[in-house]
Formats: C-alpha cells, structure tokens, sequence
C-alpha cells in the first residue's frame, strides 16, 4: 500500500523521483535536472517497486517515469499512484512508434505530459533537450491532481541561461495583415488549442459529440510520431473521425484533424471550403506546432464562421491569437480554472481579452453543437 499521508509544506526547489531501468539514462536525467536551481532530484531507481519504498519516507511533488520496465511496468505503477495518491508524472520515453500507443495509454490513464529521449546520444540529449525537461517537470508541479484524478479514462519558460532560443511569435510564420474572412456563412468550424493536460480533456469533449459536428482543428502540443497515434486513440474512441491531418485535407463536418508533431497547421480557404496546410518553420513559442499559428490563420481566413477554444495548457501559446481570432469576429471560449489541469493558457488569453467566454470542460460539447447550430453560446 502506498504512502497516504499528506505532502509537507511545498518547498522552494519541485522535488523529483526518477524511475527508469537504464543506469545511463538515470544518470543523465538526474544531470540534466539537478542543473537547474528549481529543481531537486530526491532519487533516481530502476523500477516502480524501488520506487514504492523510497515513496514510503519522501514523497516527490514530481515523478519523471519510463514506460518499459522489469518487475512492474510504467503504467501499472501510474495507475496506482492515480487511484491511491495523484501525483503529477512526466512520460520519459523513447521516441517510437512501438512505444507511442502506450505512452498516449499512460497518458489516459493521468500523466501529465511526454518528454522523448533517445536510444544512443545521451550527451547530446542533455545538451539539446535539458530545458525541454526542466520546463516539463516545472509545468507538471503546477498540475491540478484533482483532475488528473478525475481525467475520465509541457511548460514554464526555460531560463535564458540555458542558452534556450528566443521566443518567437506567429509572425515568423504569417503576417497579421493580408485579405479578410468571408462573411458569416453557413459553414462553421472549430480551432481548439490545448497543451499540459490537453489529452485527456480532448478525449472528454471528442468522446461527447455526435456523427454530425463541426470539423474541428486541433493543436496538441506533442512530439512528433505521438500524434498520429493519439489521433488514432480518440478515432477508436469517438463517433466523429479523428485523424492527423496532411497536407491539402479538407476540413468537413464530423472530423477532427490534429496536427502533426514537429510541424506547424494553418487553416486555408479555398472559395467557400476550408482546408489544412501543413508546414515546416521556426518554433513559435517555443512549440511546433503552434496554437497562436492555427489561430491567427483561422482569424485571417474564418473570421466569424470559427469558434476558437482554448484549453489546459502551461505557458501563453495562443493567448495572443485568440484575441485575434475575437477581433476578426470569431466566437471564442477559454477553460475555467476549475476544469484545468494547468490554467496557463486560458488563464493569460482571458488576461488579454481573447475570451469572450469562460466554461468548464464539461460545457465545451454543447457550446460547440450549438455554435455549429448557429445559435448563441451560453455562458459567463
């Protein structure tokens, strides 16, 4: 039986457990993040059940978790800490398609975020991926646990001294200026955004909409090759189609198109229909895909045929290009708090006027049919 008795008093450095099989990869993780001063690595063990006595006398406000392990494997673990004690854990895996299936499972079940690391180049993954992983340990200590909880089945800014590239916005992709959106017409379709927690809150509003619905836009901040088997996951799961979208792709009623890891998606218009453009190009806010991206092309082409929703997520992206979206004259609606898992995201389009809305998770199905119907969105 785990450890139930309640955490101390927060300390001023996130405290971190590791748990993975590899030695090596032990070794560099606890390097990379005892390197930054936020960051205390309590303990680095080879699997859940060294994990589960060293739990019993210090409980870590972060777990940092391989899926493949002997003895115990990584989502039985995740799954009982879940159900007895929710602790906020990040996904280290490798990055595979093999793996991708059971780290979205992992994902599901309460994790709060993926950091991918490699099979060889160790060295070079504390070198390239060290801030990635810091950002991602500090968004998870922000988590809500109560709804990691409640989930129904990546991050704070790194410092400059980690020699992190500046933090671009959508500009470097697509000029604010350059022709308007049609007029309203009868055609309406969704741009969600969502990061730290988004997969699960995804599942919980996808799962709920019908064959007939709006097609939707999604950008999932996830690596590449995670997406296509996250997109397949919520697929099997809905009535709607949900798949990773490609190049070209019409948007039509009753799919869902999620963006490819490692690539930014604008939306396009083409006379009366609208479809996905898929494409390379610098990290905007430090994330490709970008939210702030998708945003501003559907503000640029959609203007009020679009409802744009943002989500869960740790950080500002796509704070900025909800506000254009409402300034175009798109519907828009930010998460509550309450429903969050990280309230960043929504908390900072909210500060910036971006929403004209503010509803739970469980309001998001509806308020999209509705907008969908063309009737009015309810709520505060």
């Amino acid at each position: 039986m785990l450890n139930t008795r309640p955490l101390q008093a927060s300390q001023r450095r996130v405290q971190v457990m590791i748990v993975d099989d590899s030695a090596v990869v032990r070794q560099a993780l606890t390097e990379v993040l005892n390197a930054d001063p936020g960051i205390e690595v309590l303990c680095a063990v080879a699997d859940p059940l060294l994990a589960m006595e060293r739990m019993k006398t210090k409980w870590p406000q972060v777990i940092v978790l391989d899926v493949e392990m002997p003895r115990m494997d990584g989502l039985t673990f995740l799954r009982k800490i879940m159900a007895e004690r929710p602790t906020p854990v990040v996904i280290c895996s490798t990055l595979t398609e093999a793996g991708a299936a059971t780290t979205l499972e992992a994902l599901a079940a309460g994790a709060v975020s993926i950091v991918t690391k490699p099979k060889l180049g160790l060295r070079r993954f504390i070198e390239d991926a060290s801030a990635d992983l810091a950002s991602a340990v500090k968004a998870a200590s922000h988590a809500n646990v109560s709804r990691l909880r409640a989930a129904p089945r990546m991050s704070a800014e790194p410092a400059q001294a980690l020699g992190v590239p500046p933090k671009l916005t959508a500009d470097a992709i697509l000029s604010p200026s350059g022709p308007k959106a049609l007029q309203q017409t009868t055609e309406r379709i969704i741009a969600i955004g969502t990061s730290t927690g988004g997969t699960q809150a995804l599942e919980q509003v996808l799962t709920c909409l019908p064959r007939v619905s709006p097609g939707i836009a999604i950008v999932q901040h996830m690596p590449e090759k995670f997406t296509a088997a996250f997109a397949s996951r919520l697929n099997s799961l809905c009535q709607i189609e949900v798949r990773e979208a490609r190049h070209g792709d019409r948007l039509l009623p009753g799919l869902a198109l999620i963006a490819p890891g490692g690539k930014h998606m604008m939306l396009k218009r083409s006379g009366a229909y609208y479809y996905m453009e898929i494409i390379d190009g610098p990290l905007v806010n430090r994330h490709r895909p970008s939210v702030d991206v998708l945003f501003r092309s559907a503000a640029k082409c959609a203007g009020a045929n679009v409802l744009g929703i943002i989500m869960t997520g740790m950080g500002d992206d796509g704070a900025r290009g909800l506000k254009e979206m409402r300034d175009a004259g798109a519907a828009t609606i930010a998460q509550d708090e309450a429903t969050c898992v990280v309230f960043g995201m929504p908390k900072e389009a909210i500060r910036m006027g971006g929403a004209q809305r503010v509803l739970s998770l469980g309001d998001l199905p509806r308020s999209m049919l509705d907008f969908g119907a063309g009737k009015r969105i309810e709520g505060k």
